[in-house]
């Protein structure tokens, strides 16, 4: 076989066993939400955990043990994963997109005002102004963890991370507290549609976000990094810049300029 940079991807079962978890939890909803069975969503969950697991576990081994992960390779990743963040960037899109439409013309259904007559929108300067800060910090602390890795200072990367961790939880335990204490819910309009639709969904890339930190800081402590090769740390950090970029739009355009 002719020797090339590049990696060959060998046959194996998580990419048909992420599609068939797919199926399983989009019909474990319809029959949780129609005929109160959770059956076929909790096998769905358990595929997710199962194909998380040996596929990071793949990837890790390809990239740290085997050296698979070449030059060449690290720049297709890095062009894959700008692809997705692109991507997801455009899925919110779609919902800034709903809020600006029903706002800036707002229709009689909802009485030609916005927020809707009813709905009392929550003070952007409480804990939507907290929650932004901490997304902030984190996003420096993740920074500093990056920088600290580059200059090969471990135990500084591993406190970073740990930092911004935290502060990701914190950020989720917050917006549990707000959504708790909202006086509106997700069937109240569109206001409340498109406020629990887009904060929920930044909420779940939060998470996403944080279990990719979490991996992270366990491949730090391992030694899995190095300052020259890292490409799975550097995509988690471009991943968190994403969700801070989005979670600012959100909280200028829905929660200050939209309860003006």
């Amino acid at each position: 076989m002719t020797q090339q940079p590049y990696h060959l991807v060998e046959p194996r079962p998580w990419p048909i066993i992420s599609a068939l978890r797919r199926i399983f939890i989009a019909l474990g909803l319809i029959n949780w939400l129609h005929f109160n069975r959770i059956y076929l969503l909790q096998l769905g969950l358990i595929l997710i955990l199962i194909s998380l697991f040996q596929w990071w576990r793949d990837i890790v081994r390809e990239a740290t043990y085997i050296g698979k992960h070449t030059s060449y390779v690290q720049s297709g990743l890095r062009l894959g994963i700008i692809l997705f963040i692109i991507r997801e960037i455009c899925f919110f899109i779609a919902f800034f997109w709903a809020f600006f439409h029903r706002s800036l013309a707002p229709c009689i259904n909802i009485g030609c005002t916005w927020p809707p007559i009813g709905i009392k929108p929550i003070d952007p300067f409480r804990v939507p102004l907290l929650n932004t800060t901490v997304l902030l910090a984190s996003g420096f602390t993740v920074t500093w963890a990056h920088h600290s890795l580059l200059i090969k200072k471990r135990i500084k990367t591993i406190i970073a991370l740990r930092i911004t961790i935290m502060l990701g939880i914190y950020f989720t335990i917050l917006q549990l507290i707000e959504y708790n204490e909202s006086s509106f819910t997700i069937a109240d309009r569109v206001y409340g549609s498109i406020f629990f639709i887009a904060t929920g969904f930044h909420g779940i890339h939060v998470l996403i976000g944080t279990s990719f930190l979490l991996i992270n800081i366990l491949r730090t402590i391992k030694s899995h990094f190095s300052n020259t090769h890292h490409f799975g740390f550097e995509a988690s950090a471009w991943y968190w810049h994403f969700v801070d970029v989005i979670w600012i739009c959100l909280y200028i355009s829905i929660y200050w300029w939209g309860s003006l």
